[in-house]
């Protein structure tokens, strides 16, 4: 049994109501929503919110919200994985249990069905505790400049002359979904470890929603993408 949880509290400060926002004709949380069913990978899809609009608008896209979340798992300093071992023991107490767990960001337009498809396989095939999205950096981070009294340094000289087919290629979360063993969770201190396994996504399918200026550019990748 596989669970999908993805994780929507109110209190978006910097876009208002921005997991039900409003992304190109529906709802942004819809996307999560959709794709996790389509995958038909779940059992259950459910949303971890403490709001009751986000919970009614979760359940209208055919998500379950069998409970609220706490006060203490609703503020600016609660992790993912805060929530996500809020929501395995409140399941243990009702006995409900699964072999693995997706938590699905709620602003993620750009995950697909056929990512988790894939990316559950990966899992399952290998002994990670986690299995998370990547994609490569665009930019050679060897070669990061730093502002200091208005003047540009190089953090690392030695890089300015290599070819950029020598330097390592480095990787970052993409912030869409995490896989995790579900009897691996309560004994995580981070979603990241050095049991994690990683799924890389086309950079195509990528953007961070953390401005309104993010968000736009999102709207704009998104049409081009579905064209």
């Amino acid at each position: 049994m596989n669970i999908a949880i993805i994780t929507a509290r109110g209190g978006s400060k910097r876009i208002p109501r921005k997991n039900i926002k409003e992304f190109c004709g529906k709802p942004i949380i819809g996307y999560s929503i959709q794709a996790a069913l389509k995958s038909k990978l779940f059992e259950r899809v459910m949303v971890s919110t403490d709001d009751n609009e986000i919970a009614e608008v979760a359940r209208s896209l055919g998500a379950e919200v069998p409970f609220l979340r706490s006060e203490k798992n609703s503020d600016d300093h609660a992790t993912t994985l805060d929530v996500l071992k809020e929501v395995v023991e409140k399941l243990e107490r009702e006995k409900i249990s699964s072999d693995f767990m997706c938590c699905l960001y709620p602003t993620a337009p750009f995950v697909r069905d056929i990512d988790l498809i894939e990316s559950f396989k990966e899992i399952k095939a290998q002994s990670f505790d986690t299995l998370i999205p990547v994609t490569e950096f665009s930019y050679p981070i060897q070669r990061a400049l730093s502002i200091k009294d208005n003047r540009l340094n190089w953090r690392e000289p030695d890089n300015m002359v290599k070819r950029s087919q020598d330097l390592e290629s480095f990787y970052h979360d993409v912030g869409q979904f995490y896989w995790l063993k579900s009897d691996k969770i309560m004994k995580l201190d981070s979603v990241i470890n050095n049991k994690s396994g990683s799924f890389i996504v086309d950079p195509k399918r990528v953007q961070d929603i953390d401005t309104l200026e993010d968000w736009e550019l999102a709207e704009i990748k998104y049409r081009l993408l579905e064209k």
